[in-house]
């Protein structure tokens, strides 16, 4: 074997092992979305314990929840400058509170399986909430930037109704769910 075959068997491993990383790196969000699905529908809080940074997943849902209660209040009170205070004085702590005793596996589980977005008066869905049926749930991934991909569920009964669920990446092929958007899109 010669010194110029040898080189080029050596760049071609080169590129086929490059190439079998960048795929994995572009696959590795997928798969841990399903991963996610597939803990939530079988309800299995351990599975969830581990795809699932809850401390971030907190935070993220009491900022969208506090956002959203803001929205609606401002909305309700029309112009009672008075009554726009009191609510938004009280919102947060209200919301603070249900977030950090209502989000556990179980929870997140009942949200994924039933694609029910939290709101501001009932932050986490039941435990017992049941699965939309597979048929009826739609998925969709998206990429929103590098290190977050977004996994949106829409149920076939309510379209406009979307959870969208934020995953961040913990390692090069790791990623675990760390947030929600509730914020509605603004080009539907």
């Amino acid at each position: 074997m010669n010194r110029s075959s040898t080189r080029k068997r050596l760049w071609g491993a080169v590129i086929v092992v490059a190439g079998a990383v960048l795929i994995a790196l572009f696959v590795s969000p997928f798969l841990a979305a399903q991963g996610l699905i597939r803990a939530a529908r079988a309800g299995d809080a351990a599975q969830l314990e581990r795809r699932v940074d809850f401390p971030a997943f907190r935070a993220s849902l009491r900022e969208e929840l506090n956002a959203r209660a803001t929205m609606e209040i401002r909305q309700r009170a029309k112009g009672d400058a008075g009554l726009t205070a009191l609510g938004m004085l009280l919102a947060p702590s209200l919301v603070d509170g249900a977030v950090d005793n209502l989000v556990t596996p179980q929870a997140v589980a009942a949200m994924v399986r039933s694609a029910e977005k939290p709101e501001p008066e009932r932050p986490a869905p039941s435990p017992d909430t049941p699965a939309a049926p597979k048929d009826r749930l739609h998925q969709a991934w998206a990429y929103r930037g590098l290190n977050t991909f977004a996994v949106t569920l829409t149920r076939e009964d309510r379209p406009d109704d979307a959870l969208v669920l934020l995953m961040s990446r913990r390692g090069p092929f790791s990623w675990k769910l760390s947030g929600v958007d509730l914020t509605p899109d603004p080009m539907a």
